[in-house]
């Protein structure tokens, strides 16, 4: 085994607990409980030290029962020795060690011998860090923004970076600010009209789009080459450029302050991505499917229909589903379009409360979470769909 690479392993590896340790000590922070260090020093020995513990015990001991050696170590250690933290405080770092030490199970001394070891280590954690980062970057708002709506008034104003929970409230205390959003400002209302508008232009879009872009994939006309590499072309322009015109025409026709003109705006322009991303599934199709269904007499409707729409449900629900995010969560349109507060959709709606000074911050940060739980539930259903239809259209032949 190399010198370099073992250096290279510990202290790679140290490092990455460190992080992990770090968020979260400092999520903790934030419930209210005081650390007094964060003991850069003693985390990355204690990482340094169960690192070269792993080599040296090797497969000698049962995985489960190392990991667990490791973490019950590391947690003596940190949560009662140097710092008595309380007992949620020590189960999240007996589990961050556990996940830790799963991650190191895969080293061992043959392994660490092999000439680029120390490439693949630095960039296996390079890669776990750059995931726990950005997880916590993306999390970490969100958390905010569901604790604040717990809060009370009274709790804001004494400290609003405490972002513990009094869970010695009852249930209508807790969730007040959900009950006022939908008692007092609606927000039932928003969400049906969020709701019609997103699966509206969901549908709409896929009736356009799925036509469209068989014909782009299969049928010969003119104009189809450039039709098929400009598609995308609408993108090029920024959204605020389109606003203005659209505006305009909008406010001649009578559709301005109507759900149904906020429709055509999002179906048009969510098409142009949607039938890109279709025809590049349909050309992955077999030709021979097709030429077998004309042969018992199908019309290119009937191919459609019974052959290239069960074949392409993975490609669909991945384009009815971005086609649904981008709807549910637009905003320059809606708030250039809507005036009427009877018709705004969600995004629409929070953006005008908060331009109230007297709305208080919890009644808003509880609509954004009613604003994004939806999507987040249904991303999280269709994320296998979702995978496959943006993977499948690349693949030729």
């Amino acid at each position: 085994m190399k010198t370099k690479n073992l250096i290279y392993y510990a202290l790679i590896s140290s490092i990455f607990l460190f992080s992990l340790v770090s968020i979260w000590k400092i999520l903790v922070t934030l419930q209210g409980v005081e650390i007094k260090n964060f003991n850069f020093a003693i985390i990355i020995t204690l990482g340094i030290a169960i690192s070269l513990l792993n080599l040296l015990i090797g497969e000698k001991l049962n995985y489960l029962i190392k990991s667990t050696f490791f973490a019950l170590i590391f947690t003596f250690v940190d949560g009662y020795i140097v710092q008595v933290m309380p007992i949620w405080y020590n189960i999240g770092i007996f589990a961050i060690l556990i996940f830790f030490s799963f991650k190191i199970n895969k080293y061992n001394q043959k392994y660490l011998a092999s000439e680029h070891s120390s490439q693949i280590v630095i960039f296996d954690f390079l890669t776990l860090f750059g995931i726990v980062l950005f997880s916590f970057v993306i999390l970490f708002p969100f958390y905010m923004m569901l604790i604040t709506s717990f809060k009370t008034q009274a709790a804001l104003l004494i400290n609003p970076l405490d972002f513990s929970i009094n869970f010695n409230q009852d249930f209508k205390e807790l969730f007040k600010s959900y009950f006022v959003i939908f008692d007092t400002y609606k927000f039932g209302r928003y969400i049906l009209i969020s709701t019609f508008v997103s699966v509206g232009t969901v549908i709409v879009t896929l009736v356009f789009a799925i036509p469209a872009a068989y014909a782009v994939a299969r049928l010969n006309f003119f104009g189809k080459n450039f039709l098929s590499t400009s598609i995308l072309i609408i993108y090029m322009f920024p959204a605020i450029v389109l606003v203005i015109p659209l505006y305009t025409v909008f406010s001649q026709l009578g559709l301005r302050n109507s759900v149904g003109g906020l429709l055509i705006v999002y179906t048009a322009t969510t098409l142009p991505v949607a039938i890109y991303m279709l025809q590049g599934y349909f050309k992955s199709i077999p030709k021979e499917l097709e030429e077998a269904a004309i042969m018992d007499k199908l019309n290119w409707f009937g191919i459609i229909i019974k052959i290239i729409l069960p074949l392409s449900i993975p490609a669909i629900s991945s384009v009815a589903l971005y086609v649904f995010m981008i709807a549910w969560n637009e905003f320059l349109f809606s708030l250039m379009f809507l005036d009427n507060p009877n018709s705004f959709t969600l995004s629409r709606a929070i953006q005008y409360l908060s331009g109230d000074a007297e709305t208080p911050r919890q009644y808003l940060m509880a609509g954004s979470v009613v604003v994004t739980i939806p999507v987040l539930l249904i991303f999280v259903y269709f994320e296998k769909y979702l995978v496959s239809g943006l993977t499948a259209g690349s693949v030729k032949g």
